[in-house]
């Protein structure tokens, strides 16, 4: 088949993002205050609370990260902190991975049950490229 003179070829090109398809799970609402107090939960929201510790997870593969994030929790709760940091970056270069998955992978059973409170941190903790994490306190053992 050849092109008709005075005629341009036309050629289809592929749409330019590729399918649009929402994301399997979406990630989980930043602000989650479900059995705090009003007052500790304006606190941990305004950088208000003692952060006690800090995990900083740039540079890391998700693995990695997410093993960190488990241990650091868990560590952090039977040390008894209350206020914890965890910063995943703001994602401006591969697009925001961790900053994706961290909310997603403190909703999950294993570290929920750790967790009070988790809310964006202040611009001087590192802003939307950070999470407070409120832990809850380890209950005393009954004897």
């Amino acid at each position: 088949m050849g092109v008709i003179a005075g005629e341009t070829p036309t050629v289809q090109s592929p749409p330019p993002h590729g399918p649009t398809q929402p994301p399997l799970n979406p990630p989980p609402p930043l602000d989650r205050f479900a059995g705090v107090d009003r007052a500790t939960a304006d606190r941990v929201r305004r950088g208000r609370y003692p952060v006690e510790g800090v995990l900083d997870l740039h540079g890391m593969t998700q693995a990695e990260a997410h093993r960190a994030l488990t241990g650091f929790v868990a560590r952090s709760r039977a040390a008894g902190r209350r206020c914890v940091l965890v910063v995943t970056g703001h994602g401006r270069i591969s697009g925001g991975i961790l900053k994706t998955a961290v909310p997603r992978w403190l909703g999950e059973p294993e570290l929920r049950r750790h967790l009070l409170a988790i809310a964006p941190a202040r611009p001087q903790h590192g802003g939307h490229g950070a999470l407070y994490v409120l832990l809850r306190r380890v209950q005393a053992q009954r004897s």
